[in-house]
C-alpha cells in the first residue's frame, strides 16, 4: 500500500512547513490590520428594569 510509505510524503510535508514558517508567515504578519484595536474604555449604559403591567 503506497499510502503507508512515508518516504516521499514526509519530505514534502516538511518542506511545505518550512516554506510556510520561514517565507510566507513573516510576509503575512508584516501587513498592518485595517482595524487596529483602540484603547477606548467600553461605554456602560444604564439599564432600567422593565415595568410589567400586571405586577
Amino acid at each position: 500500500m503506497p499510502q503507508l510509505n512515508p518516504n516521499p510524503w514526509f519530505l514534502i510535508m516538511l518542506m511545505s512547513w518550512v516554506t510556510f514558517s520561514l517565507i510566507i508567515q513573516p510576509k503575512l504578519l508584516s501587513f498592518t490590520s485595517t482595524n487596529s484595536p483602540s484603547k477606548k474604555t467600553p461605554m456602560t449604559t444604564k439599564t432600567t428594569p422593565w415595568t410589567w403591567p400586571w405586577t
